[in-house]
């Protein structure tokens, strides 16, 4: 795990966009809001939020839901993803965000903050070793 510097504006500016995106998180059951951001090749930052159903299986993660709407956008290749929970420092994706974004780049730079709000940037393959890639 690697401390950024907080002088990275561009992963900085990605985490403020993720933090951004926790006021629209639809979190009535679980109470865990989670905003994400994508950073991707040309620059751009996509961002999206965690919406729960009653159905807890058709739950989307913050981070799937940031790549739904870069995929439906047209957006293939990704740099970076932020993510940030309201109530919590070092949140992860979970198994199936860090499987979904192993699809479209599986050695993306994953952005998490510690408790001290310093950013931690670790690879997706590191907290992925054995991503199932067809």
């Amino acid at each position: 795990m690697a401390l950024l510097e907080s002088t990275n504006e561009q992963y900085r500016q990605l985490i403020e966009s993720a933090r951004a995106a926790l006021q629209f998180s639809y979190s009535p059951y679980s109470h865990f809001q989670v905003g994400s951001a994508l950073l991707c090749a040309d620059g751009s930052i996509i961002s999206g939020c965690n919406i729960e159903c009653t159905t807890i299986g058709l739950t989307i993660c913050g981070e799937r839901c940031a790549l739904a709407k870069a995929i439906s956008q047209g957006e293939r290749n990704f740099k970076a993803v932020a993510i940030v929970a309201a109530s919590l420092a070092y949140c992860w994706p979970c198994g199936s965000c860090r499987e979904s974004l192993a699809e479209f780049a599986p050695d993306i730079d994953v952005i998490v903050e510690d408790d001290q709000r310093e950013l931690v940037v670790v690879k997706l393959n590191e907290l992925l070793p054995n991503q199932f890639l067809a």
